[in-house]
């Protein structure tokens, strides 16, 4: 059976760790109680001949013949001004405890505890409240717009109405935290909502006029709503760079209307609603009532959670001190705030019925495909299998070539150096690239060991969530085949044919991996490919998308990956500009462009690092991550002195390569290891390692900090060579 405290730290949720109950700090003050206990009772006489009972002693428990005068503790509520507090509760010690030190500190953390869940479920309760009225006007908003625009496609300018309703504010905002954490989201939700019927009328009839009275909007229903400056304004976020460039080609053709509006009509103005704007304004909304509710669910798993938390541990201390202290107790945690609250049910149900209503048509089940997605996906037997397969099969294969090399002598020093040169890239990229992702498979391994919730970490959506078994599924197939074509390859050489005749065969292994890759038909896990794909593009043009954790750690996995990136580069120059027929393996190292783009690889790694750091600091606004951007640009700056000394083998450029290549050594050692691990912190309670740690076992952090160091120095020595 698993433990509670297993399970707690299993179902909590990350982010609010800190506002949880401290289950883990009340056990240890229990186990004190214990321990003090055991050491206080001392065997006498009197004990011991109270050990004899009589037959009636057993009774006594269900018949007690002498009733309790008082309780043994009691707890005080006292009333705070401030609304956000809520009641403070403090415990009051009535009976007398063996050690009465201890148990004060208990209660105190217990008390204590209790008014920071209070606390805590207050405010996020206030917070979830307000965010979901601002979603209900723009809702209603929205309505307001769509009605109108579908009246206006319809039957035009014919009929109004002269019903006002309640202003209210006309700015569609969504949280761009909110909005960036559903991208992958929405891109799921894409495929099951009903688009917009596409018009084939002219960009005209594609557009609403809205027009202004004595400072209201008046849509072509009659109704009317108030804008903030006389402006009905869709805000998108401009988290990529298709909604930066369409938003700001937008406020330049807003402002060109709005001049060529004022000058035929100055009295009013007329605002147009492209139906475009409004698809992305109701996607916005859309997502933003899925979050909400999924953080009422979160608030509402929030209390039962800590609800059986103080349960649990009070049924430990009456255990351990022999009282009944939980009846008392547990009555002032069910009568507390967090747990006597039905608001946030309600409105959740609210919300579900908003969401049925007006994204469903209706129909329950579908809004709960969105709201409550299932996540739980079959274990199938058959990946395993296939795992074994195809491990054998790898393992086969690899002897049989290695045997086979090592009888034709081509890995023998100075024979055949035209192997080495061009085979030799294609198993080190490929040996690389699955290697690291086979190591990110033993990851999730460990993550999943360890609870640690990387799904909310990688803001990873569930559906499309590669498991360890797919992970090791992928690199033994690919691998498998990859030392496949490598035998295949070499066989035909020892039957006679020569490199102009089988060098293609590497070639069209790029070539399948490069289209299965990019294939747009469901086959062979394409959602995590596309979501590959997603995250190489953003990578890419770091400082036009927002950058999410998943970006900025496979970026820095690239960084570490300097080698393969550079072995890529020559295999693509050796077969886009037909050496391989030739054999002219070095042509690609002379010529002065592709020896330019040789060195650009090895800087691009690290520059998107840095566009990523700059662009996380303009969001953010804290400077250590343009603290963290320096350790890149001196990355870079070593390179190209390296690449200067190279041109200009002079004292000067010499000097100038020591001292950058040892500044920035040191400069990404410390990042590394001080800020990013947490070692020299001299006042933490881990030796030398900082406050907080998930893994029991210390060893294991110094252990990757010497293994970290490995690809990091031959990284470093790849760019600069």
């Amino acid at each position: 059976m698993v433990k509670f405290s297993k399970q707690f730290e299993g179902q909590l949720i990350p982010e609010w760790k800190e506002a949880f109950v401290d289950y883990w700090q009340l056990k240890k003050d229990i186990k004190r109680i214990q321990l003090l206990n055991n050491t206080n009772k001392k065997p006498n006489n009197h004990q011991m001949s109270s050990v004899v009972k009589s037959p009636f002693s057993s009774l006594r428990k269900f018949f007690p013949f002498q009733q309790r005068d008082h309780d043994p503790i009691q707890v005080h509520r006292k009333l705070v001004s401030s609304t956000s507090k809520g009641d403070m509760y403090e415990t009051q010690l009535l009976d007398q405890f063996a050690d009465t030190d201890a148990t004060k500190e208990f209660f105190a953390c217990l008390d204590q505890n209790l008014n920071k869940v209070n606390k805590f479920y207050r405010t996020k309760e206030k917070e979830f409240l307000d965010r979901g009225e601002s979603l209900k006007k723009q809702m209603d908003i929205l309505i307001e717009l769509k009605s109108a625009f579908m009246e206006k496609k319809g039957k035009g300018n014919s009929s109004h109405y002269s019903k006002e309703e309640e202003s209210v504010s006309s700015t569609f905002s969504i949280n761009e935290e909110d909005s960036v954490r559903s991208r992958e989201q929405t891109e799921d939700l894409e495929k099951i909502e009903e688009n917009f019927t596409e018009s084939n009328e002219n960009e005209e009839d594609k557009s609403m006029d809205l027009k202004w009275e004595d400072g209201k909007l008046r849509t072509l229903s009659g109704h009317f709503l108030s804008g903030q400056g006389k402006n009905v304004r869709i805000n998108i976020p401009l988290t990529t760079p298709s909604q930066t460039f369409s938003e700001i080609s937008y406020l330049v053709m807003e402002d060109l209307f709005n001049k060529s509006s004022r000058k035929c009509n100055p009295e009013g103005g007329v605002l147009r609603v492209n139906k475009t704007r409004l698809h992305h304004a109701e996607k916005m909304i859309k997502g933003g009532f899925i979050e909400l509710y999924k953080g009422l669910g979160y608030l509402n798993d929030y209390r039962n959670l800590n609800l059986l938390a103080f349960i649990k541990i009070l049924k430990k201390f009456d255990k351990v001190t022999e009282k009944q202290i939980l009846p008392i107790y547990l009555k002032v945690v069910e009568s507390s705030y967090f747990n006597n609250s039905d608001k946030v049910v309600k409105f959740m149900d609210e919300v579900e019925e908003l969401f049925v209503k007006n994204f469903a048509k209706g129909d329950h089940r579908k809004a709960m495909k969105y709201l409550r997605p299932i996540h739980h996906k079959k274990e199938s037997h058959a990946i395993t299998f296939f795992i074994g397969l195809f491990t054998g099969c790898f393992w086969a294969l690899f002897g049989a070539y290695v045997l086979m090399a090592h009888l034709t002598g081509l890995y023998k020093r100075h024979q055949n150096s035209l192997y080495m040169e061009t085979v030799y890239p294609v198993l080190s990229v490929f040996s690389l690239m699955f290697l690291h992702f086979f190591l990110y498979g033993c990851n999730i391994i460990a993550w999943r060991k360890t609870r640690i919730n990387y799904r909310f970490i990688f803001e990873i959506v569930p559906t499309k969530e590669l498991k360890y078994s797919d992970v090791f599924l992928i690199c033994t197939m690919s691998m498998t085949a990859v030392v496949g074509v490598l035998l295949f390859h070499l066989t035909l050489l020892t039957k006679g044919y020569s490199y102009a005749q089988v060098q293609f065969l590497l070639g069209l292994l790029f070539l399948a991996f490069l289209l299965l890759l990019v294939c747009p038909f469901n086959i062979i896990y394409r959602s995590s490919r596309y979501h590959f794909l997603c995250v190489i593009r953003n990578i890419i043009w770091s400082p036009l998308y927002k950058v999410l954790m998943l970006d900025f750690f496979m970026a820095d996995q690239l960084c570490s990956q300097v080698p393969m990136l550079r072995s890529l580069e020559f295999m693509a120059c050796y077969y886009i500009t037909g050496s391989y027929k030739t054999q002219d393996y070095g042509y690609c190292m002379r010529v002065k462009q592709y020896r330019d783009l040789f060195y650009a690889v090895s800087f691009l790694p690290y520059y998107w690092r840095a566009m990523q750091c700059a662009r996380r600091w303009f969001d953010e606004g804290d400077t250590n991550h343009l603290i963290n951007l320096g350790k890149y640009v001196s990355a870079m700056l070593a390179a190209g002195a390296k690449v200067a000394y190279e041109k200009d083998r002079s004292v000067g450029w010499l000097c100038v390569v020591v001292i950058m290549s040892s500044v920035a050594t040191l400069y990404q050692l410390y990042w590394d290891f001080v800020r990013d691990w947490g070692l020299l912190q001299r006042n933490s309670k881990n030796p030398w390692l900082r406050n907080e740690l998930m893994l029991r076992r210390k060893a294991i952090y110094y252990l990757s900090m010497v293994h970290k160091s490995y690809p990091f120095a031959l990284s470093k020595y790849y760019v600069s060579h």
